[in-house]
């Protein structure tokens, strides 16, 4: 198994996963066919339009880790739907309609009964190793935490409907926010130096600021272990001070910093837990990644370590 695909799956295990990027190369394939499909919605011959538009088109099966069943039908993604979709495509919608485009918009569920989604055409990480310098230039980190902020924001209006499900359970409640949990660069997609979005929305989740925050500075200052990111292209240790504050300050956080470090360490180790709940109950993927659980336990030790100075800003 690669980094890529390990990093991907390690997040589905603990808080996130699911869902697929589309290359540039990949979806340029796909753009003569779009207008006439989005040109569907809206009149009333829609549903033979799209019956037709997608039995004639062919599907391509797409790469993307631990995505099962994802295809490519012209500009659309589908894939196979799970207890929460509906709930993601809620919140999709709402951040559609807040003016928001660094998500995938929602196009509801074909006639198999798999949820729809857009694309968001750009780079992204696919299967490289190491993974490409755009993950660790200080300009994508700091859109990555504005990036965060816009959504956080975003989702303080969001009134999820009434049989909200996510995957990790749970109810949106006052005080908390709708995160992506996943804002890692294994989902990330670029184009050229700008920041596109972020795609695999389908363990979106209520949760504090910090704790979805937490994440995504565990991969992108980074704050793992130097075995697991160093493969991965990154070698400078010594400025991951300065890149936690350029993260933070893109984001806008005003809060106690070394008190962040705190959650990045509980999400680390929740992150771990869950992969070995997972082992412990005979799934055969968790088994396959308690090593990666071995990695969170050895970032959380690391960033306890880590002198109040690493915080200070």
């Amino acid at each position: 198994m690669s980094p890529p695909s390990v990093v991907a799956a390690v997040c589905r295990a603990g808080l996130a996963a699911g869902g697929v990027a589309v290359s540039s190369a990949v979806t340029a394939r796909g753009r003569r066919a779009g207008v006439l499909f989005s040109s569907a919605y809206g009149n009333p011959v829609s549903a033979l339009v799209k019956t037709l538009y997608t039995t004639s088109m062919t599907e391509e099966r797409l790469p993307g880790g631990y995505t099962t069943g994802a295809v490519l039908i012209g500009d659309v993604i589908h894939k196979p739907a799970t207890p929460w979709t509906s709930t993601v495509h809620a919140l999709l919608r709402h951040l559609d309609d807040a003016g928001f485009d660094g998500a995938p918009r929602a196009r509801g569920f074909d006639d198999q009964g798999r949820e729809m989604l857009t694309y968001l055409p750009g780079d992204t990480v696919g299967n490289r190793t190491p993974w490409p310098a755009w993950v660790h230039r200080d300009s994508t980190l700091i859109q990555v935490g504005r990036w965060l902020r816009q959504v956080h924001d975003a989702t303080v209006s969001f009134v999820p409907p009434a049989d909200e499900r996510w995957f990790i359970g749970g109810t949106l409640r006052p005080g908390l926010i709708v995160g992506h949990q996943d804002a890692a660069p294994y989902n990330a997609v670029v184009d050229g130096d700008r920041l596109v979005g972020f795609c695999d929305w389908d363990t979106a989740a209520p949760s504090s600021r910090e704790f979805d925050l937490a994440l995504s500075a565990l991969w992108w200052v980074p704050l793992c272990p130097p075995s697991a990111v160093e493969p991965l292209g990154f070698h400078d240790f010594d400025g991951r001070s300065r890149r936690l504050h350029l993260l933070l300050d893109a984001y806008g956080y005003d809060a106690d910093r070394q008190g962040f470090g705190a959650v990045v360490v509980q999400r680390a180790r929740r992150q771990a837990a869950a992969i070995r709940q997972m082992a412990d109950s005979g799934d055969p993927a968790g088994t396959r990644l308690l090593f990666v659980a071995e990695y969170f336990e050895s970032a959380a030790s690391d960033i306890e370590a880590l002198p109040n100075e690493f915080w200070a800003h």
